[in-house]
């Protein structure tokens, strides 16, 4: 029986849509709504306690929704707090896990490495993840705080001389290092995949954790007998402040566009 109850997902701000892009690509029937907490971004500056707290408020208001699964597309909030999801009445959905096993299967140096947030680095919720599925993996891990601002701001262009410069600085050490697989740890970082990718250099697997993500969340559904079969999916989009950057923004990385009547401000503190 088809079920037409949407997926939530929701990211501290822009990110998380690198992983509603994924998710149209593979189930492109399914209705989806999108909270972007862009009034609190970014998560990964946060304590773990503030973090854990944003979590909570943000699939309390998903559910609210009447959503049937819920997604945390950010790299932060899987990495420290995913236990907010344990007793959810509805499915719930990281992007940790999916990335690691993408890593670990595509490694053949045994050399991974992790960017991301410094709350998603200092957890090593990765690293822990990658030597339990492979014991003598070697994993650097590098904090990229700046890229989640430099998303948020537009400067994702490859030839951004801000992007450019700090990306380099940031992946250096992790060439130095020799790695053939890179996780990017936070949804952020896709929408820079192609100026990490030119830096990194072609012999260096990148693994988008939105991808990884979609393709379990796809393989949940139907498992579950949850799928949706309706063919016109309908997409709402919530952020908790600059309602008109984030639409020309989530057009941008989603290429299609969004009506203004498809994106509304919501008061998170509130709810």
């Amino acid at each position: 029986m088809a079920d037409s109850r949407p997926i939530g997902v929701f990211d501290s701000g822009l990110g998380g849509l690198t992983v509603v892009k994924e998710l149209k690509k593979y189930l492109p029937f399914e209705n989806i709504v999108y909270f972007g907490d862009t009034g609190r971004v970014p998560y990964g500056t946060k304590s773990k306690e503030t973090i854990e707290k944003y979590a909570i408020q943000d699939e309390h208001f998903l559910l609210q929704k009447d959503v049937k699964l819920i997604v945390a597309a950010c790299g932060t909030v899987s990495s420290v707090a995913a236990h907010t999801g344990d007793n959810l009445p509805v499915p719930f959905v990281g992007v940790v896990e999916h990335s690691v096993k993408a890593a670990v299967k595509a490694t053949k140096n045994k050399k991974i490495g992790i960017i991301g947030t410094a709350a998603t680095i200092s957890s090593g919720a990765h690293e822990k993840a990658i030597k339990k599925l492979m014991p003598d993996a070697q994993v650097f891990a590098n904090n990229c705080n700046l890229f989640v601002p430099i998303v948020e701001e537009g400067w994702y262009n490859q030839n951004d001389a801000v992007a450019v410069e700090t990306a380099a600085r940031y992946l250096e050490p992790l060439k130095t290092a020799g790695v053939d697989t890179l996780i990017m740890g936070c949804t952020h970082y896709p929408v820079l995949e192609p100026i990490i990718a030119k830096i990194m250099g072609d012999t260096v697997t990148l693994i988008n954790m939105g991808e990884a993500t979609a393709v379990y969340v796809a393989e949940l559904l139907k498992e579950k007998g949850l799928l949706n079969e309706t063919k016109n999916p309908s997409y709402s989009f919530f952020v908790s402040d600059k309602h008109k950057s984030f639409r020309s923004q989530a057009e941008r990385l989603l290429d299609s566009e969004i009506k203004e009547t498809q994106v509304e401000q919501v008061d998170i503190n509130s709810l």
